[in-house]
């Protein structure tokens, strides 16, 4: 194998190791989803908002002492992007995301849609890196396997939160639109806020 096409394999190896990790950190976010059900039973639904707020703001001010005092975060440093060296990591603005889902949003449309952005943005991630061939320079360098990836794990979610192709499909287009052609934008929060405000459009005029 020729030493540039070596380093080329390499290097996508790399890359894909190191997107799996990150994933594997932005999948624990699951969990903000029984931790919201089970909260809202036992305390109320404001209560438990004010505590996924602090909850932000606790994310607000471990990022303050990263970006601005230059502290070392444990474990969690060696998954942050180059890019997100001196701005705010995708923690954050996902953690914004899911406030402003649970907020704004039915449960079943929040549930959906924080499950898009977690799993939908996952599979575009990982099938662009490992599979991608196709790639889309209009589009950020986005490979269409890894946007028809993350559209069909959108539409599988949906079916199985929502059950209605009337809200699923254009909720799903919409993550994965947000997703590919929004690159200034966090898809953390872009996704959710996006795709939640379709989905529950949607959900009033057809329910």
């Amino acid at each position: 194998m020729p030493k540039k096409q070596k380093e080329v394999k390499n290097n996508k190896k790399d890359k894909l190791i190191f997107e799996i990790k990150r994933k594997f950190i932005h999948s624990l976010a699951i969990l903000s989803i029984p931790i919201y059900y089970l909260s809202n039973l036992l305390f109320g639904r404001q209560i438990t908002l004010l505590l996924f707020l602090f909850a932000l703001i606790i994310f607000i001010t471990i990022e303050f002492f990263r970006i601005i005092k230059r502290k070392k975060i444990p474990i969690f440093h060696i998954f942050w992007r180059t890019k997100e060296e001196n701005s705010l990591s995708g923690l954050v603005y996902f953690m914004l995301g899911i406030l402003i889902a649970f907020t704004v949003f039915e449960f079943d449309i929040a549930l959906a849609v924080i499950l898009m952005t977690i799993f939908g943005d996952m599979a575009a991630a990982i099938f662009g890196i490992a599979f991608g061939k196709h790639w889309v320079k209009q589009l950020n360098e986005t490979a269409w396997e890894g946007i028809i990836a993350e559209f069909v794990v959108d539409l599988i979610i949906g079916w199985v939160v929502l059950g209605n192709l009337a809200i699923i499909i254009p909720m799903a287009a919409v993550a994965t639109a947000v997703e590919t052609t929004f690159p200034h934008v966090d898809d953390n929060l872009a996704i959710p806020v996006f795709g939640g405000f379709i989905g529950q459009c949607l959900k009033i005029i057809f329910a």
